[in-house]
């Protein structure tokens, strides 16, 4: 898991030749301009999803796992806690990995939680479980998807 600011990204830049291309892409849109769902930047190589969500209580969300694209979080509005928990440490699934869907989850509980603020972004990798939209109140974010 990395956590940083949209005002710097010269680290997530390094992690993933898809990286630049993304936060490229993201610096340079109003998102409060473009429509609410998926958004093409590289056909199914590199996508975002453009959220306006309202946040669930933490002990409902279970932590969600992918094997197929590592997950950009990028808070636009609103304040949002990511659990975490690294895949190794999860013993039982609530739902069996599906490769349609690129997603396994799990009703253990997060080792830590991160707060992410307006202008924050957290990107989680596959071996990263994690339990996004953790929030007493709505939450304007973006989720990068970017293949592994």
């Amino acid at each position: 898991m990395i956590i940083g600011t949209l005002s710097d990204v010269s680290l997530a830049t390094k992690v993933h030749p898809a990286m630049k291309t993304f936060f490229d892409f993201i610096k340079s849109r109003d998102f409060n301009e473009l429509p609410l769902g998926r958004i093409d930047i590289h056909e199914d190589e590199i996508y975002v999803n453009n959220l306006d969500i309202n946040g669930v209580d933490a002990c409902y969300q279970p932590l969600e796992m992918h094997k197929q694209y590592i997950d950009v979080h990028i808070v636009l509005g609103g304040e949002e806690k990511i659990g975490w928990k690294p895949i190794e440490r999860i013993s039982t699934f609530s739902k069996k990995y599906n490769e349609e869907n690129d997603c396994a989850l799990t009703r253990e509980l997060p080792d830590t939680y991160v707060t992410l603020h307006p202008g924050d972004f957290c990107i989680v990798f596959p071996e990263d479980a994690h339990a996004p939209a953790i929030s007493d109140g709505k939450i304007r974010k973006l989720i990068g998807k970017i293949k592994v």
